[in-house]
């Protein structure tokens, strides 16, 4: 099922966050970056994949808010699924939350932490 506009409001939420960019990704779709770090990309307005640490992607998927990734269900790396306007504000926030983790990790990595 497709998500009418959710490619442009997510697109439009994540590059409102500082340092975002975005640019079409490999596979299709468009991918957002933090640095050298993928965020995430959509695809369409249909599906959104997110990279994550393993550990906080077996809890997204044990609370079945997420999919192991449709390609590669083993790695961190989830799908999430646009079956409905609420799942655009869903989106956003996963994507958030990668974008959290990676600001945390750049962080680190400048303070030499």
């Amino acid at each position: 099922m497709s998500t009418t506009g959710a490619r442009q409001k997510i697109h439009d939420a994540v590059m409102s966050w500082p340092g975002v960019t975005a640019s079409p990704h490999r596979f299709g779709g468009i991918e957002f970056r933090l640095g050298k770090r993928e965020l995430g990309h959509v695809h369409g307005n249909e599906l959104v994949d997110i990279p994550f640490p393993k550990k906080i992607r077996d809890e997204l998927v044990a609370a079945d808010r997420v999919e192991p990734h449709h390609i590669l269900p083993g790695s961190g790396w989830v799908s999430f699924y646009l079956k409905g306007p609420s799942d655009v504000d869903l989106a956003i926030g996963l994507l958030r939350r990668s974008f959290d983790l990676a600001m945390k990790q750049w962080s680190h990595q400048s303070t030499g932490e």
